[in-house]
């Protein structure tokens, strides 16, 4: 069941039956324009059955695995909805030895914070990274920003590529300081990127509106090369993620990683430097 919380300016939806997951994000003056995408019936099958995407944003553990990263989140979760927070508390998954949780705090007038934790429940110390992955509506694109340095010698920009990328990919647009990552429903081909991002923050544009996510880099090493933001896209959605430093918890301890949200309106965007420096500002883009 979807439980929906004002929480500033913006409203957030929480599944209680599921998760921990958010699957609504929206202007309070425009409930109806949610930018998360919803996929109730997309999954694959794994050894503990039927894992199902959902939509929205999840939290997982990086790097992915399998069994390890589909785990089955399809149980009742429990949420704390308190005047300063929200929390949403995850069950112990048994066979990986972790607990996840995702908090949501307002922060300052146009945004909120969304901390996400995972702890080691187990016996043996394990190595892991936080992993905020959001499934956004079709039809739009993301905006990756890799900023070029002033000079030197020596290369100072990290792109990652998949297996099943293809760089001739269409869908993909690059630009000086940026890589744009087009949402289109009529190619099925996955396509993923990562990059080390720079400045510390990602974005999506769809319907009239601007995602924004921001995060804190941490001291330490991302997975996937050193990846601290991902985009994948299909026919079917376009996910943004964002990840944390690899990490060695002992039992008992946590690790944390947060995520600053906002939403923009902006009526028009392409997926062009030179639009998005025009729209948001050059101060705002890097």
């Amino acid at each position: 069941m979807l439980k929906e919380y004002l929480v500033g300016k913006y409203i957030i939806g929480i599944a209680d039956n599921m998760g921990p997951r958010i699957l609504k994000f929206a202007f309070k003056d425009c409930p109806e324009k949610n930018l998360f995408g919803i996929l109730p019936g997309f999954g694959m099958e794994t050894e503990e059955g039927l894992w199902r995407i959902h939509g929205g944003h999840r939290l997982w553990t990086a790097p992915e695995e399998t069994p390890r990263s589909y785990s089955l989140d399809d149980k009742p979760v429990r949420v704390d909805a308190k005047k300063e927070y929200i929390k949403i508390s995850g069950n112990t998954e048994i066979q990986n030895s972790v607990q996840k949780e995702i908090v949501v705090r307002k922060s300052g007038r146009a945004s909120i914070e969304v901390f996400h934790v995972i702890k080691n429940t187990g016996r043996w110390t394990i190595q892991l990274a936080c992993w905020a992955l959001t499934v956004m509506k079709k039809g739009g694109f993301a905006v990756l920003p890799i900023k070029r340095g002033k000079k030197g010698l020596l290369p100072d920009r990290r792109i990652v590529l998949w297996p099943y990328t293809d760089i001739s990919d269409s869908r993909i647009v690059m630009e000086k300081d940026f890589i744009f990552l087009r949402q289109d429903e009529k190619v099925s081909a996955p396509c993923k990127i990562g990059i080390s991002a720079n400045p510390s923050w990602t974005a999506y544009w769809a319907d009239g509106m601007l995602f924004v996510k921001k995060f804190v880099p941490e001291q330490g090493i991302c997975p996937d090369y050193g990846c601290s933001v991902e985009a994948y896209t299909n026919s079917e959605m376009l996910e943004l993620e964002t990840l944390g430093t690899m990490k060695s918890l002992e039992p008992g301890q946590s690790v944390q990683h947060r995520e600053i949200w906002s939403i923009l309106k902006m009526p028009s965007l392409i997926p062009s430097q030179a639009d998005l420096e025009k729209k948001l500002g050059k101060r705002f883009c890097g």
